[in-house]
């Protein structure tokens, strides 16, 4: 899932990436509404979490544009506004949520996983393939009945190719679905992660290289 973090504090939007990276998040930041806006128009994002009160002026009128344009991205309004008609003020602009600072980041990583799932397609809590199981909910994998230890960008790209079994998924659309603006399109960050992914899962290799365009999640179903 990618978030778009707009915050101008020099340090609790640092914090709030770093954050939410470890939680497992694909994270861009924009310091300002003109950074922001550029972002929006060329990235897909899953949340944008965005602060009210910064240097180009108040975040409602990103929301607006945003709306008017028939834009459904899921928006958080993080802010220190706490008054009713400010918390009013940010539904009637277009906000799916409204969290008051100061707040504690495990309702943040709460709020912020409820928005980007709500913004997707309605999916199974569980997903299978042969004997490699993801449990959504828990964050929990298993083959042949083993539960497995995954970091997040392992599971990331795990239920990407789980969801798309069978079919060629490309490198980009890897990065592009489980990385943020930090990684390098053009490096090995994806085989290398594919590598690690492959040794965490075991014999026999389930995660096939489609040589010159990606990789593909083996299918029992249709690899027999």
């Amino acid at each position: 899932m990618r978030v778009l973090v707009l915050e101008d504090d020099p340090e609790l939007g640092p914090a709030i990436t770093k954050g939410l990276r470890e939680a497992g998040f694909a994270v861009d930041f924009a310091g300002d509404l003109a950074e922001a806006d550029f972002k929006l128009a060329v990235n897909d994002y899953d949340c944008l979490i965005a602060d009210r009160t910064l240097p180009d002026g108040d975040a409602l009128t990103l929301l607006s544009a945003q709306r008017k344009a028939g834009s459904t991205l899921p928006i958080l309004l993080l802010t220190a506004l706490d008054a009713v008609t400010d918390r009013v003020a940010g539904f009637e602009h277009g906000a799916d949520d409204y969290l008051v600072k100061p707040f504690a980041f495990a309702e943040l990583n709460a709020r912020v996983r409820t928005l980007c799932r709500r913004g997707q397609p309605a999916r199974l809590p569980e997903l299978r393939v042969g004997d490699l199981e993801l449990d959504l909910p828990r964050r929990r994998v298993r083959r042949d009945g083993v539960l497995l230890t995954l970091t997040a960008k392992e599971f990331a790209v795990l239920e990407v190719l789980m969801l798309r079994a069978g079919e060629v998924v490309t490198r980009s659309e890897l990065i592009e679905r489980c990385w943020d603006e930090q990684a390098e399109p053009l490096s090995n960050v994806v085989d290398v992660l594919i590598g690690q992914l492959r040794r965490r899962l075991g014999p026999p290799e389930l995660i096939l290289t489609v040589r010159g365009a990606g990789y593909r999640l083996a299918d029992p179903a249709t690899d027999l």
